[in-house]
């Protein structure tokens, strides 16, 4: 029992044990870094609200939108605890990590996560399933800015946990589907708060289309070689949704900074409802013809080589 536990603890860096154990090591390291980097981010948040006078304890917050911000930029947190864990616990590399210095590879995934944003937006329009009500009269600016600030770290605190932790962890040491699977599982159960009010038909979509982008998270990350173009991807997807085309992202349904007014029409399978388009039908045909696409690509140049 002793060993078995030394095996599977995070705070050492063994690694020769049975694939499972190994597995289930990674999975603890994962949770482990998530957890510690959120509760040290929670208690700086605390500190800035009273540094700033606003008595939590009272009930006193900032608005929505920006206690979205402070959480966002409080991710760097997690992204440092994470490193740290990696360098100082594990004594590997950065490089092993897919940080590489081939940094223009997130403008690349950045242009991706456009594209895959924009078509599945507009094949959702053209089911008639969400309407365009023209460019917001009033802007501000200076908030999507910083919503673009937060979601690229945002972003590449989800990356660095599930890609740079997980599969970057397992994709040496088991198979590769196994790595894919583990670091996906990673990725989709802190998703899953966000779906509990919602209708089961629109939950089954949601977590198809969580482990659709999960996997071509991860397919883009192998097909680099790093994480910086996943992170663009990441990134850049969410900020589009919300920040450019003011629909829901992920069930936050509240108002914030956009520039275009598009409005969901009713709730169905091809809008996804309260949860937006990540719970569209739509959305998983075009997110599964670009998996399958980014797929082939790479097995087509694996072959060339």
């Amino acid at each position: 029992m002793k060993r078995f536990l030394k095996n599977i603890s995070p705070l050492n860096n063994r690694t020769e044990m049975p694939t499972i154990l190994y597995v289930v090591k990674i999975i603890l390291a994962f949770w482990v870094c998530k957890i510690v980097g959120e509760l040290i981010a929670e208690g700086v948040v605390i500190l800035i609200h009273f540094a700033l006078g606003k008595n939590v304890l009272k009930g006193e917050t900032f608005d929505p939108q920006t206690i979205t911000l402070i959480t966002y930029y409080g991710y760097i947190i997690v992204i440092g605890i994470t490193i740290l864990y990696w360098k100082l616990i594990w004594k590997k590399l950065l490089s092993e990590m897919g940080i590489t210095k081939r940094f223009s590879n997130f403008y690349a995934g950045a242009i991706v996560g456009i594209l895959l944003v924009v078509f599945s937006v507009a094949a959702v329009m053209l089911t008639g399933t969400i309407k365009y009500n023209g460019v917001f009269k009033s802007i501000d600016f200076v908030m999507i800015l910083l919503m673009l600030g937060g979601f690229i770290i945002q972003g590449a605190m989800e990356e660095f946990l599930c890609r740079g932790l997980v599969l970057y962890s397992l994709k040496n040491k088991t198979s590769l589907p196994m790595a894919i699977g583990v670091s996906t599982a990673m990725f989709i159960i802190p998703h899953l708060s966000s779906l509990s009010e919602g209708k089961l038909i629109y939950v089954v979509i949601s977590i198809l289309n969580l482990i659709l982008i999960s996997v071509i998270f991860s397919l883009f990350t192998l097909r680099f070689n790093s994480i910086w173009a996943t992170c663009g991807l990441h990134s850049i997807w969410n900020f589009i949704l919300f920040n450019i085309f003011g629909l829901n992202l992920s069930g936050k349904d509240e108002m914030t900074a956009a520039v275009f007014d598009l409005r969901s029409v009713g709730e169905n399978i091809c809008n996804g409802g309260k949860y937006g388009i990540e719970a569209s039908i739509i959305t998983a045909v075009v997110l599964a013809a670009a998996a399958a696409l980014i797929w082939y690509l790479g097995r087509k140049q694996t072959d060339t080589e």
